[in-house]
């Protein structure tokens, strides 16, 4: 069964003082962005905020996905809502007991996912995959761009796929972290959906021509 592939463009690689100009240039090409959330705390290093997606959210009507790269997702669902974001993710090992994220968020009409970083088991979502729009497998350890992808990851990606179709479920598997070129095929061919690309699309001389090209190779690999 062919799956509906889709590119995430990572705003955290594009240039902040030409943010809706960059948005606007691969908009056309993408149903979605990603929206790296970092608070110094979960992940050694800071991104942007609420004021920041209140103003991506007035340049474009694409979906919002925002990952919660952050200790204590609850407290900020209502000012991510009231930005205008479309989806949270949030990781597992900031909540092991994801009940509570998840019925806050569903309460606030959000879509949620749940992320888990590379040293982190797939069977720790596993119990929860039925209550997520999506599951995101960092391919990097995060925090920053431009990290090398862990090969390790597609292992992770095809036993969620397995899982997954397995349950018929709807479930979307996210992956980020090193996602270019030479590793968008590899991870469709293990099972992904969503491609989150940053450095790769917006450190490019052309990020038109990068989504163009990705989303071709994406479109010929084989799926599992």
């Amino acid at each position: 069964m062919t799956r509906h592939a889709r590119i995430a463009p990572s705003i955290l690689a594009a240039d902040f003082a030409r943010l809706g100009a960059e948005v606007a240039r691969v908009a056309p090409l993408v149903e979605l962005l990603h929206v790296d959330v970092m608070d110094g705390h979960f992940v050694p290093n800071i991104s942007l905020g609420p004021p920041v997606v209140t103003s991506l959210r007035a340049s474009t009507d694409l979906y919002l996905d925002c990952h919660l790269m952050i200790s204590d997702p609850i407290r900020y669902l209502d000012a991510f809502a009231e930005a205008g974001v479309d989806g949270v993710t949030a990781h597992i090992e900031a909540i092991p007991d994801p009940g509570p994220f998840f019925e806050e968020a569903g309460a606030r009409g959000l879509d949620i996912g749940l992320a888990l970083n590379p040293p982190t088991p797939v069977a720790s979502v596993m119990p929860f995959l039925d209550r997520c729009a999506r599951v995101l497998v960092m391919s990097v350890h995060p925090g920053f761009g431009g990290q090398s992808f862990i090969e390790g990851s597609l292992d992770k990606i095809a036993e969620l796929r397995e899982t997954i179709d397995s349950a018929a479920l709807q479930t979307d598997i996210e992956v980020d972290g090193g996602i270019d070129l030479a590793t968008v095929g590899l991870a469709r061919e293990a099972g992904a959906d969503v491609f989150v690309a940053g450095t790769a699309l917006f450190g490019s001389d052309d990020p038109v021509g990068a989504v163009q090209h990705m989303r071709t190779i994406i479109e010929t690999s084989r799926e599992p």
